[in-house]
């Protein structure tokens, strides 16, 4: 049985200002010449399908095409929420979807049942858990020991009542212990939402969404086929992919990725003024994202406009002098130890999102520090 397995699409994201829409539709139009060529028996998406819990309408369109030419060339599709998601926005409807062969996670309340599906080898099982956090997972099992998502995830797990001897694959978006991240994921604090890879390992097959990078997580059998376009200059190095999973009998499984190529690359272009001027008029590429690092000592005049007359996707510009190397060394040597706790959550949110926090979000967050610290 051969999966497409692909997750973290975050349909609508907006990076630097920048919307990736246009670039999402045209990655999706490759994943479905993929399709073409690969004939899947079904498609796998492990989370976090739109970037925020309330998409904009033309992002729920445009995944909704998707699912639409999916469905039209006959095929079967596995998709769970994940955390950027809202659950009950992606299960509304689920039971009239499985009508068209797509299948959906429920709100979590504890109950997972598989689908099953067949081929010459006999049943495949495929539960769908979606993002769970250690409080949704109490909340069904009242009497289970829940500490953190580790335990979360092996009760929910446990509560299958998974037949190891046929071939089960499990789809979940969660961050397993170890795996690499990206610079573009949700981060918890202090790695609190780790889960162990023993608490999914007896799966013959795990499809894990939520890391961007494209890697194992502990085991073989237990995967991340990472975010379809790169959402971070972190990532710039990295080659986007989907995964093609095939099952054959049980305990056999193999797994390969298919590149993909985007509308427009992320790169980080380091040099002069002068001399990034000159590289990006005969830059074939000057539509790509970009992130211009300038080595000039003194700052350039109006540079960022100035620069984007050839590269008018610039996103980000720094400088990499000897005056904010020696600001720098300050700031790691010295601000950390100084900074309180919402000046750090307020760094973070600026980070992420661009923006300050509003003034109802500065009090929530203080008023959560208060009840951890006192």
């Amino acid at each position: 049985m051969k999966l497409l397995h692909l997750a973290d699409l975050h349909i609508g994201k907006i990076v630097n200002r920048f919307s990736m829409l246009e670039d999402q539709k045209y990655i999706l139009e490759q994943v479905l010449r993929i399709v073409d060529e690969e004939q899947p028996e079904a498609v796998v998406i492990a989370g976090d399908i739109y970037d925020r819990t309330s998409p904009p309408a033309d992002a729920v369109a445009v995944f909704d095409d998707f699912l639409v030419e999916l469905t039209r060339r006959g095929q079967k599709v596995f998709m769970i929420y994940g955390n950027h998601d809202s659950a009950e926005r992606i299960a509304y409807a689920s039971r009239i979807l499985k009508n068209s062969n797509v299948f959906v996670s429920k709100v979590y309340d504890g109950n997972v049942e598989p689908v099953v599906l067949k081929d010459e080898f006999g049943e495949v099982n495929f539960y769908l858990l979606p993002f769970v956090k250690p409080a949704h997972v109490r909340h069904s099992f009242e009497d289970e020991k829940i500490n953190d998502h580790s335990d979360a995830v092996r009760v929910a797990v446990e509560h299958m009542d998974i037949d190891r001897k046929k071939r089960n694959v499990l789809v979940a978006h969660q961050f397993i212990t170890n795996a690499e991240l990206s610079g573009s994921e949700e981060r918890s604090i202090g790695g609190t939402e780790n889960v162990d890879v023993s608490a999914v390992e007896d799966f013959d097959y795990v499809a894990l969404g939520h890391i961007h990078k494209a890697q194992g997580a502990g085991k073989k059998h237990v995967r991340y086929s990472g975010s379809l376009l790169k959402y971070s200059f972190d990532e710039a190095e990295q080659t986007k992919s989907v995964t093609i999973v095939e099952l054959k009998e049980k305990g056999t499984v193999d797994y390969r990725n298919i590149d993909l190529t985007p509308l427009r690359e992320m790169r980080v272009i380091e040099g002069s003024y002068e001399t990034v001027m000159q590289q990006g008029h005969a830059d074939s590429r000057k539509e790509d994202y970009v992130k211009v690092i300038l080595t000039d000592e003194n700052d350039i005049p109006d540079a960022i406009r100035r620069l984007r007359t050839v590269y008018p996707n610039i996103m980000q510009l720094q400088y990499n002098n000897t005056r904010t190397n020696s600001i720098s060394q300050i700031q790691r040597n010295e601000r950390v130890e100084v900074m309180k706790p919402i000046e750090i959550i307020s760094d973070l949110f600026k980070e992420q999102n661009g923006r300050e926090m509003e003034p109802e979000q500065v009090e929530c967050s203080e008023r959560i520090i208060k009840d951890i610290w006192g």
